[in-house]
This record gives structure tokens, sequence and C-alpha cells, in this order.
């Protein structure tokens, strides 16, 4: 069949062009509501020790201080717990996509002896997957 074309120059039935993404090209950069509240996504290690660290210090910082304030600061303290594990739950499971792997495998943590271990050599040691994977571009250089 020849390559119908109208008198522009366009072929009707040409299957529209869009630009694709190159394999190598980083992923989309996430906002901080994103990045700590989102299970979706990839986080390289460096967002992931850095962001982690802040959290544990503000909440502890918090909860410290809330502690002085009797029953308030206990009743005040369960929203502190929820951001606190909320967000350190969001961002291992960014770490597993950047790693290839299903979120779920931060239950991996609740084996004993074992488990906390691989989660930290795997999450927080070894590099994501280079390039495109399952769960995104690869978040390296973004950070």
């Amino acid at each position: 069949m020849e390559n119908q074309t109208t008198s522009q120059g366009v072929n009707p039935y040409q299957s529209p062009q869009a630009p694709v993404a190159d394999a190598g090209e980083p992923g989309v950069k996430l906002e901080l509501k994103q990045l700590l509240f989102s299970f979706e996504g990839r986080i390289s290690r460096k967002p992931y020790w850095l962001n982690s660290v802040l959290i544990i210090v503000v909440c502890l910082v918090i909860i410290g201080i809330l502690s002085m304030l009797g029953r308030v600061g206990m009743v005040l303290m369960v929203p502190v717990y929820v951001f606190y594990i909320w967000t350190l739950l969001a961002l291992q499971v960014k770490r597993w996509h950047d790693r290839n792997k299903s979120g779920w495998w931060v239950l991996i943590a609740l084996l004993p002896v074992a488990g906390p271990i691989w989660a930290f050599v795997e999450a927080g040691c070894l590099r994501g997957t280079e390039g495109s994977n399952n769960f995104g571009g690869d978040p390296t250089g973004l950070y």
C-alpha cells in the first residue's frame, strides 16, 4: 500500500508521534511531599540517608519535649509517631523500588537478626538499578 498524504504533506493514517524517554534518562525529582508521604517512585542512597537521619533526629527532639508535658504530651506524641513511621516506611519503600524490588521487602526487617542486617545492606548500602526499572527512571544525580 502506498504512503498516502494530504495536500499539506501529512499522512492521516500515521500514528501520533510522542517523545519517548530514554532508558538512561534520570527520573523525575520528587517534591518534599512526594518524598516523605508517597510510596511510589525511587530514591538513591544519599536522599534516603539524609532524610531518614533528619526525620529521626527531629522526631526524637519533639518526643523529648512532649515527654516533659505529662499526659498532654503523651497524647500529642501519637501524631508524631504516625508521622515518624509513615515517612520512614515511604523512604524505605522507595529504596527497595530503586533496587527493582517490591516495597513489601520492607517486611524483611521483621525477621530476627538477619532481617535488619539484610535491609540495612541492601536498602542502605547497595546502589540501585542503573537506568530505568519497573518503578521509574534512575534517580542518581537528582538530589
